[in-house]
């Protein structure tokens, strides 16, 4: 099984199926439909939850808009701002959608 990690801020949301996408660099995207993923939190490494990956998908930053924000369960400025704190300067993102399983 595949492993990820989260900021332990969206754990919480993870959980209530608030968040349901990641925004992620190439190098953090190497998922594909149907896999099976071990979620555990960034900062310590406990497990929390398992995911299944619906799609992963392209996106550019400048592309981001009120749905992906949705789906990250915050408001397009604060997704646009962590994004930019997270990934400075990138600007090819790669969007896992993903639900719980």
């Amino acid at each position: 099984m595949k492993n990820i990690t989260f900021y332990g801020r969206f754990e919480a949301d993870i959980l209530a199926g608030h968040k349901t996408i990641t925004l992620r660099e190439a190098s953090d995207a190497d998922f594909s439909a149907g896999d099976k993923v071990r979620v555990s939190r960034y900062e310590d490494d406990v497990f929390f939850c398992n995911i299944e990956v619906i799609a992963v998908t392209p996106v550019l930053f400048d592309e981001l808009n009120e749905q992906h924000a949705v789906q990250e369960n915050m408001t397009l400025p604060a997704l646009k701002q962590i994004i930019s704190e997270i990934y400075p300067g990138l600007n090819q993102l790669f969007m896992i959608e993903f639900r719980l399983i």
